[in-house]
């Protein structure tokens, strides 16, 4: 995240937002790198946030794509986790994030800017951590959850 202020040296505890990408794979492999990177979120320096949105696609995708059982694991991951709840973005910071990732992923870049995360864990490759994001000298590191888990380790933090 070259560019960037160093998230972990952030005083408190750093906020972490997660795309539905990341609520899913964990659900769907609790042993995978996206459940380790919520494991993390539940530590001293950092805290979950979501949005009511991102929660909501997370459990039409996990019902979709799975069945009871990881929708259940779903549920247990978010009650240990106590995230943040984000409030719904202001229409022109979403219109502003549109503009760097398209309508449809402009809530969770927005709800991340918005509640001042300092990491944006995510999967989606193509839209979220695209050329035009990682240029856009934001406040949030937008990164998946491999590189979220090799950072903390790098820093001894976790």
């Amino acid at each position: 995240m070259e560019g960037q202020p160093n998230p972990l040296a952030v005083s408190g505890r750093s906020l972490v937002f997660l795309d539905a990408s990341v609520l899913v794979a964990a659900a769907g492999s609790p042993s995978g790198g996206s459940a380790l990177a919520m494991e993390v979120c539940r530590g001293r320096p950092f805290r979950a946030a979501l949005s009511a949105r991102v929660l909501l696609e997370a459990r039409m995708n996990i019902a979709g794509k799975f069945g009871e059982v990881e929708l259940v694991r779903f549920y247990q991951q978010l009650a240990g986790l106590d995230p943040e709840m984000v409030p719904h973005p202001p229409p022109g910071r979403l219109a502003r994030c549109a503009s760097l990732v398209g309508e449809k992923d402009a809530h969770v870049l927005a709800a991340a800017l918005e509640c001042g995360a300092a990491y944006l864990l995510t999967l989606d490759r193509r839209h979220l951590i695209g050329p035009a994001v990682q240029s856009a000298g934001l406040p949030v590191g937008v990164v998946t959850p491999g590189d979220f888990l090799r950072e903390v380790a790098t820093q001894g933090q976790g």
